[in-house]
């Protein structure tokens, strides 16, 4: 969404993001702030949105599939003491003080070559990240496959919590990192965290769990292939912690990536019909 008169800009000179009325030549647009919600025409009518299209006997299509899902998808999954934590990548705190300055400073050097336009993708792929509220809401608005307690023990749910708080450590990590660095603006980037999980997302899944896993298949592939690039490029500039952290990540994405196609192409063999639809 866009505003006639305002929107968010990165300088290319000390990549600070600031608000600006109209653009400039030495800025590079990443985000466009929200219309206010007085500017709603009155003339326009909101887009008809479709809800709950899946029939109560689909639902029965998952409730069918728990046994395999609890076999073929949670195995995906990685027990908390054998995943990274983003402290695995981090200057440790613990460290004497004068240690752990002489880390962030060479976090700080590794990191100055990169170019501005490098930040503007990671900053990107970092708010996507940081969004992951707004991902396990959609998730959870899904009829038959729902976490109806908030801890409920199906295994569509623990999937859901499950590869949630495998995502949670990305933004974490990649928000600490950028932190550090002293390149990016944070309170501005906090600010739009802010306002995109504010905002929502309907990415127009009805509901519907068959639309719902296709959609989250491209979206783990979409994340896999930024992340991966990202690797690439830190590597190439001379990051090579940030490039284990980036391709880190992908390794999660393509992992998640694996469930979710998992997921359709069982989907595929029971009910085709409705996976085409």
């Amino acid at each position: 969404m866009q505003s006639s008169q305002s929107y968010h800009m990165f300088s290319t000179q000390n990549l600070t993001w600031v608000p600006q009325l109209k653009q400039s030549t030495t800025a590079v647009r990443l985000r466009r702030s929200p219309p206010p919600i007085t500017a709603v025409s009155a003339t326009t009518s909101p887009p008809q949105r479709r809800a709950h299209t899946l029939p109560p006997e689909k639902a029965e299509v998952f409730k069918s599939l728990e046994n395999w899902a609890t076999k073929s998808v949670l195995p995906l999954l990685k027990p908390v003491e054998q995943c990274w934590q983003p402290q695995n990548f981090l200057p440790d705190p613990a460290l004497p003080f004068e240690e752990f300055k002489d880390q962030v400073r060479a976090l700080r050097d590794r990191t100055a070559e990169l170019p501005d336009e490098y930040f503007v993708v990671l900053v990107g792929d970092m708010i996507t990240e940081e969004a992951l509220p707004t991902y396990q809401t959609m998730i959870n608005t899904l009829d038959g496959v729902r976490d109806e307690s908030g801890a409920s023990p199906d295994p569509w749910a623990v999937w859901t919590r499950a590869w949630t708080a495998e995502e949670n450590r990305h933004g974490d990590l990649l928000k600490t990192y950028l932190y550090l660095s002293g390149r990016v603006d944070m309170l501005m980037i906090e600010k739009t965290v802010q306002y995109l999980i504010g905002a929502g997302m309907d990415p127009g899944t009805e509901n519907n769990p068959y639309l719902g896993y296709v959609y989250t298949s491209f979206q783990e592939r979409a994340t896999f292939v930024s992340h991966g690039n990202t690797a690439r490029l830190a590597k190439e500039s001379g990051d090579p912690v940030l490039a284990r952290i980036c391709g880190t990540i992908a390794s999660d994405e393509k992992r998640h990536e694996n469930a979710y196609v998992k997921i359709v192409e069982k989907l595929l063999e029971v009910d085709p019909t409705e996976i085409q639809y």
